[in-house]
């Protein structure tokens, strides 16, 4: 357990917490969440006891084992591999005393440790290792390179390997998916909801909060709120409590309306295509969400170029890569205004190669870049934060661009970024990666392009930000293309998916739903691959020597021992199939406009909500249900064939 009596916590002279009072019970999954800057990694220090609070106390249960992911990771030469299982100290320390033992000769001292490492798990440690490494993205080839070789982001994923590797029964993770692509995030999606311990989590991905955490603690006001439920049940209670105390009545109902234009605007072009009624639910949502942060300090607009061509860019039969070394092969796109697209693969498959490609920042090897007439780019991506001039600050930065513009003018619209009085005169040296992201997104505003070409835009923004850059999309009148993990933003944002894989670009023909289906289940392929190859290998080797008979026996046998459970996982699919068909049914009752402005069926509305949330919640179960029957299936055809 954890509590938090009357505590406050300050940094500086700058309280951050006053007065709080907070009880998390074992096995809870709470999402840390709040504005930039409101203390959420100080309230990580002081249970790690790096702060002492002001006033009050901090209560943890006795004995626990905390782990927690460092921010950042030197440039070791030391295998990947070696640098996770160096997460389990008291594995390390057992195999430094059998090896003194070993060298020493003393028989029953190493023949103790021995048991000591089984009953540490230490003999699976290696593969369980290569694991978690593989599904957070790297490559079999990868596992042995030292640290040295690999960008400070691929290192951070490593981190978050030893941590996961670390026995807990606390873990802390602060924004573990900045460096993740959509992939690795499932990955770590998945394994988090197996974690058996206590999970606090600061994350400004709303969907990652959603499916990982059961209670959100929010600071609110220099106090720590827990709300039960997931971060979409965190929304809805805190704008249910808002609008009854009807404080923001008047700024709500303006942002209601706002969003009322935006989805009436798309639904006259929405076709049948999936995506596209995904995307016009996502808005209908929105009215609801609006609400939640109608007290945002984020408020702005992204206006679109007076002028556009159509087509705004094409990109014919080219060839894109580094060197000599082509990355991408025959991609044939056109983007034309309107267009709203989501790119989607694996870290480098060469998304953000696309994008830099139509930006003309990477040449192509081969084919042709044909830009419209009145093309304007808006570019933003994560190494255009490091361009900024740190000795200047956010007003003379837009000044620079427009040398006759009023100082009114610039401070008017640098608030609506979350920059207030002094603040447009703060010197950009001395601003947090959040603070210039959202410079770096005014400046691109400001320029109004009709082309927008986003990568990675919300990794360091907080999620009232990340509301408010999604509302800004939704209003935005040109061409928009997104490479993120964020599947909010991408749901409420494009329209359609192009799909960066096995060196090409295609259009993927679904929603974010299906990318998961296809990721599954080409990893599922992956893996009977895997085990054909394997057992083809067997059936040679028993074939050379003559024992056709004994392998076909066995093969039998292996079939018999897997059928209790493949008859388990083939009823967890039926019943998806059901939870699936219940959750549509429920999704289409909650598009029905009238349900929204009817007063008099605001409880029906608040069951079908809830019925919504228990429904995805039990098909979220299921498919865990679905993943650890597959992988005991997968076990125990390994040891069985490793027993032949």
């Amino acid at each position: 357990m954890i509590a938090f009596r009357q505590l406050a916590l300050q940094r500086g002279i700058q309280p951050l917490i006053e007065n709080a009072d907070l009880t998390l019970h074992d096995r809870t999954k709470a999402g840390v969440v709040g504005a930039n800057g409101s203390g959420k990694s100080s309230l990580f220090k002081l249970l790690l006891g790096e702060l002492t609070p002001e006033r009050g106390t901090v209560e943890l249960s006795g004995g626990q084992r905390i782990a927690h992911m460092a921010q950042e990771v030197e440039a070791l030469d030391r295998a990947l591999v070696e640098h996770v299982l160096d997460g389990h100290t008291e594995l390390r320390a057992t195999e430094h005393a059998l090896a003194e033992a070993q060298a020493s000769g003393a028989v029953h001292r190493e023949a103790e440790l021995h048991g000591e490492i089984e009953a540490l798990e230490g003999y699976t440690a290696r593969p369980r290792a290569e694991q978690m490494l593989v599904g957070l993205g790297f490559t079999q080839d990868d596992l042995y390179r030292p640290l040295s070789d690999f960008s400070g982001g691929w290192r951070m994923r490593v981190s978050l390997a030893q941590t996961l590797f670390m026995p807990s029964d606390l873990m802390l993770l602060d924004e573990p998916t900045n460096h993740l692509d959509l992939d690795a995030l499932l990955w770590l999606e998945q394994w988090l909801t197996r974690y058996p311990g206590t999970l606090l989590l600061i994350s400004h991905d709303r969907d990652f909060l959603d499916a990982v955490c059961d209670h959100i603690v929010h600071f609110e006001q220099r106090q720590l709120m827990l709300y039960r439920g997931n971060y979409s049940t965190f929304e809805r209670t805190r704008a249910e409590r808002q609008a009854r105390a009807q404080a923001e009545a008047a700024k709500q109902q303006a942002r209601r309306e706002e969003i009322e234009r935006f989805v009436a605007r798309f639904r006259a072009q929405a076709n049948k295509a999936r995506q596209a009624q995904s995307r016009l639910k996502m808005l209908e949502r929105m009215e609801t969400i609006a609400v939640a942060h109608a007290d945002s300090p984020f408020h702005f607009t992204l206006p679109s170029a007076d002028k556009t061509s159509s087509p705004l860019l094409v990109l014919d039969d080219a060839t894109l890569g580094y060197g000599q070394t082509p990355l991408l092969e025959h991609v044939s796109v056109s983007i034309l205004p309107g267009q709203r697209i989501g790119l989607l693969g694996a870290n480098g498959a060469g998304k953000s190669t696309l994008i830099k490609a139509l930006t003309a920042q990477q040449p192509l090897l081969e084919g042709k870049r044909v830009p419209g007439d009145n093309l304007a780019i808006g570019y933003f991506a994560q190494h255009q934060l490091e361009h900024l001039d740190v000795s200047s600050t956010p007003f003379v930065h837009i000044q620079r661009l427009s040398p006759t513009a009023s100082e009114q003018e610039i401070r008017n619209f640098l608030g609506g970024f979350g920059f207030h009085g002094n603040d447009v005169f703060a010197s950009v040296g001395n601003f947090s990666g959040g603070e210039k992201a959202r410079l770096a997104l005014s400046l691109i505003a400001w320029q109004k392009p009709n082309l927008l070409l986003l990568d990675e835009p919300t990794n360091h923004l907080d999620l009232e930000m990340r509301e408010s850059l999604t509302q800004a999309l939704a209003g935005f009148e040109g061409a928009v293309i997104i490479v993120s993990h964020d599947r909010h933003l991408l749901r409420a944002s494009v329209d359609e998916f192009w799909h960066v894989v096995d060196g090409g670009v295609t259009t993927f023909d679904g929603d974010l739903d299906d990318y998961r289906a296809w990721l599954k289940a080409r990893l599922e392929g992956e893996r009977r691959d895997a085990r054909q190859e394997k057992a083809e290998r067997q059936i040679t080797t028993e074939a050379l020597k003559g024992d056709r008979k004994a392998s076909r026996r066995a093969a039998a046998e292996l079939r018999e021992k897997l059928r209790p459970l493949k008859r388990e996982r083939d009823k967890i699919e039926r019943d998806m199939s059901k939870a699936q068909a219940e959750l549509e049914k429920l999704e289409a009752a909650l598009a029905d406009e009238d349900l929204y402005q009817d007063s008099a069926r605001k409880a029906e509305l608040t069951d079908l909500l809830g019925r919504q949330g228990d429904a995805q919640s039990r098909l979220e179960a299921l498919e865990q249900r679905w993943l650890e029957a597959e992988e005991a299936i997968e076990e125990r055809e390994a040891a069985l064939t490793d027993d032949a």
